[in-house]
């Protein structure tokens, strides 16, 4: 039978092994250990040239200057060496990583071979660097800043203002970051309380302070005391701007103007002006099915502590010349 050949085979590989002492055992396992050690040792002993990843290190005055994306921390490289150096930099032992740098920080945008190419020669020790898989190392760092900003409370996710005057303690926080996010911080910066206080609750609660990535401040929270006040409610009409639309052309708008209401305390209505308040609109950026633009405020009285655009589209018509 066709199956019997395959198992007088096996029995006949396996019978040697039925009834063996335990010191048989022992001494087949130990020379398999042995000649897999000298296996291992003589493949570890022979040159190959294979891609690795190789460590980086970067050297910038990083008292000055802040990466705003994680810094590459390996490439890819082609090297030749003996398989101990290669198992060596696989697990690690003692690896000297390539030093690269960043004499201008916020004017580099991209590290290309001729730079990378030495520093990778002069940290690998024992192994042959034949070329770079990657041909350019993408970097963007920007200057560290601080910036201390006076604290105001948010308005509600509608816009609305809260009817409540706040008391912060501290008053100001210092942020420090990337001077692309900390320079375009709003000030007063705006805290958001966790819920909408209860009735005319008064008290102290303690709020967390947050921020955009990368920016640290000097405080996690702040101590926040509300105190109910009046709000007054102050409708305007704006013309709106019209941004990124072709040149040389005349537009109309249907309606002409947009219906903004700006909600503020008593007292900082006084020096309220109407040419304070900007609304624009994005040519191109059409919303609905009727292609009319939704209108955004652009910019408000500091003084305004809520805020809602009511026309909730303008069309945008040339007129023919």
């Amino acid at each position: 039978m066709p199956s019997a050949r395959p198992d007088r085979v096996l029995r006949w590989f396996v019978n040697p092994f039925y009834g063996q002492e335990r010191s048989y055992w022992r001494a087949v396992t130990a020379c398999f250990l042995v000649a897999s050690t000298f296996w291992l040792l003589n493949a570890l002993n022979k040159t190959y040239t294979t891609r690795i990843t190789y460590p980086l290190a970067w050297r910038y005055d990083n008292s000055r200057f802040i990466p705003v994306q994680p810094l590459p921390k390996e490439v890819p490289v082609n090297v030749t060496g003996r398989g101990w150096k290669l198992l060596r930099r696989q697990l690690m032992l003692d690896v000297k990583p390539a030093e690269l740098t960043l004499s201008a920080p916020a004017a580099t945008r991209y590290v290309t071979a001729r730079v990378i190419r030495p520093a990778l020669q002069q940290a690998m020790e024992g192994l042959q660097f034949n070329y770079l898989l990657s041909d350019t190392l993408w970097v963007e760092l920007d200057r560290l800043v601080s910036r201390r900003l006076p604290l105001g409370l948010s308005p509600a996710t509608d816009g609305a203002a809260l009817p409540y005057d706040a008391r912060f303690e501290p008053a100001s926080v210092v942020f420090r970051g990337p001077a692309s996010k900390v320079n375009y911080l709003p000030a007063p910066y705006p805290v958001h309380l966790p819920q909408a206080p209860a009735g005319s609750s008064t008290g102290d609660i303690r709020v967390p302070i947050g921020g955009p990535d990368l920016v640290q401040t000097n405080v996690q929270d702040v101590r926040v005391r509300l105190l109910r006040r009046p709000v007054v409610t102050v409708p305007v009409e704006v013309v709106p701007e019209l941004l990124d639309a072709p040149a040389g052309h005349v537009y109309r708008f249907s309606p002409a103007t947009v219906h903004v209401r700006l909600q503020f305390f008593p007292e900082d209505t006084v020096g309220f002006q109407r040419k304070q308040v900007r609304v624009q609109l994005h040519y191109g950026q059409f919303t609905n099915r009727d292609s009319s633009l939704r209108p955004f405020l652009a910019e408000k009285p500091a003084q305004a502590r809520g805020y809602l655009v009511l026309t909730r589209g303008v069309q945008v018509h040339r007129v023919e010349q």
